[in-house]
């Protein structure tokens, strides 16, 4: 029996979804309500579209040619589906192809599912959105400690990490927590990057054709230059710490 997946879209050729240019799944579903979210149309776990592997695997292959990066799952939340992600990323290992896991880790368990997951898993791209925990359930609705869990757990179990965190004014910018993240990313010995990203609004339009209230919209766009400060300050911390 086919195991089908709910999805909310596909791009063909991404280029910020991981290394080289890649084929992104976009999985409908997430738990977060992060107040930034530039998906809020990927939160509901409504059917959406429909797709087995063999269809993701034939619009891969009418494309392969220009996505050479490989196959990355992002969202929503690609977890919340873990056992169509497991058979998604099994397959297209079998074909060669590289897979990456661009996930929120909010939702992970330690449960056995993920000791199969991480088996056909070459890169996790892991959003960490604050290390401090009051922040971070403010900005999402969630505890940030299965985020960290996660995060251990791949770097325990040999699989490359990459750390992605969004700089907002006034929120996570604040010096004693980005230092907590330099030092926390010190103790993962498979971390391989790290994507500091400036905050935007420009999904505004969007939360407003949704009937969704955006709740940062007095908060301006981050400047290149705030941004470098951030990722300064982060890789000072790490630098100092790392084993």
């Amino acid at each position: 029996m086919d195991l089908f997946g709910n999805i909310h879209s596909i791009e063909t050729c991404g280029t910020v979804d991981g290394p080289g240019v890649r084929f992104v799944v976009f999985f409908q579903g997430c738990p977060l309500r992060c107040a930034y979210c530039h998906n809020p149309d990927s939160w509901t776990q409504d059917i959406n579209q429909i797709m087995t592997i063999d269809e993701i695997f034939k619009k891969y292959s009418g494309v392969k040619e220009f996505a050479k990066g490989g196959i990355t799952a992002t969202g929503g939340e690609p977890l919340l589906q873990i056992d169509f992600l497991i058979e998604l990323f099994k397959f297209f290992k079998s074909k060669g192809v590289h897979t990456a896991l661009d996930t929120s880790g909010a939702v992970f368990d330690n449960g056995k599912k993920y000791d199969e997951l991480i088996k056909y898993t070459d890169l996790v791209l892991l959003d960490i959105k604050s290390m401090n925990p009051m922040l971070h359930k403010k900005l999402t609705g969630f505890e940030n400690e299965p985020v960290l869990n996660f995060a251990k757990f791949l770097s325990e179990n040999n699989i490359p990490i990459w750390i992605r965190s969004v700089i907002i004014q006034g929120l996570t910018n604040k010096k004693e927590d980005l230092i907590s993240l330099g030092k926390f990313m010190a103790g993962l010995k498979t971390l391989k990057a790290l994507d500091i990203l400036p905050y935007h609004n420009m999904a505004i339009p969007k939360y407003k054709a949704l009937g969704i209230k955006y709740k940062l919209k007095d908060i301006p766009p981050t400047t290149e230059e705030e941004t470098k400060i951030a990722r300064d300050i982060i890789l000072k911390a790490y630098n100092e710490n790392k084993l």
